[in-house]
């Protein structure tokens, strides 16, 4: 039995990563999918493996820190599906800098993707979902909206507060039977945690795997996550499984913050 047979799935940052594994595992379990990120022609891929799963796929190229592109994108998906169940926020964008070198624009274009375009979005979904009594919003956070390292004021910043938004939104829509959450993912082998190897990496004179080996010896688990495994979860956070589950911030992260 496929969950999510028939059901309509949105996922911003689509394109690779946690996104585009998320966009597969629905697919996988019978959802339509609408993709939304810039990278074109990696959307694009990623939409066809959808449709491989008997799943009809459609690709939006938006950059999500657009107040009326999240709309447009809204409109569009239920234009040509008619219904959305889902939300899956997973764009996002990392830097790093000591604070006392943190530029303003830096710390803008940061909170910009990582939260404005988070905040669009579910601005746009949730009237959606408070019409239909029922369906869920993921927001991806970070293990860094829960704790902190140095040289990451930015990023910090922007996980933390999608935490308290997400919060908000859920207070919003549980008296319509709807869903939010935040998934909070440890280092999972994606472009963007390479990314952040090779920056802080660099930093302490290691390479950017070095960098990702010694993090996989750090956690209690022993290893790096991979991308489906975040998406088993997002996929739970949106299923019958989990109605009685709003408002919480859930570490995916082998045991780094434990509370």
């Amino acid at each position: 039995m496929k969950r999510f047979a028939g059901k309509v799935v949105m996922i911003t940052g689509c394109a690779q990563g946690i996104g585009a594994a998320t966009a597969k595992r629905f697919a996988e379990e019978g959802a339509h999918i609408v993709g939304i990120d810039l990278a074109e022609a990696a959307l694009k891929l990623v939409m066809k493996e959808c449709e491989s799963l008997g799943v009809k796929a459609l690709g939006i190229v938006r950059d999500v820190c657009e107040a009326e592109g999240a709309r447009g994108s809204v409109a569009r998906a239920l234009e040509t599906f008619g219904r959305l169940d889902v939300l899956v926020c997973c764009a996002g964008s990392y830097s790093s800098s000591v604070l006392s070198e943190v530029s303003l624009e830096d710390w803008r274009s940061i909170l910009e993707v990582n939260l404005t375009g988070t905040f669009l979005y579910n601005q746009a979904v949730a009237p959606v979902l408070i019409r239909s009594g029922s369906g869920s919003i993921v927001n991806i956070s970070s293990m860094a909206g829960k704790t902190s390292w140095d040289s990451s004021a930015q990023y910090s910043a922007s996980k933390s507060a999608v935490i308290g938004l997400t919060r908000s939104v859920a207070m919003d829509l549980a008296p319509h039977g709807a869903t939010a959450n935040a998934l909070c993912p440890g280092n999972t082998r994606t472009k963007l945690v390479e990314k952040v190897a090779s920056i802080v990496g660099a930093r302490e004179g290691l390479s950017g795997e070095k960098w990702l080996e010694l993090r996989a010896r750090d956690c209690p688990m022993k290893r790096i996550a991979r991308p489906e495994e975040m998406a088993g979860i997002v996929a739970f956070l949106a299923s019958e499984d989990s109605r009685y589950i709003t408002g919480q911030s859930i570490s995916a992260d082998g045991g780094m913050v434990l509370y």
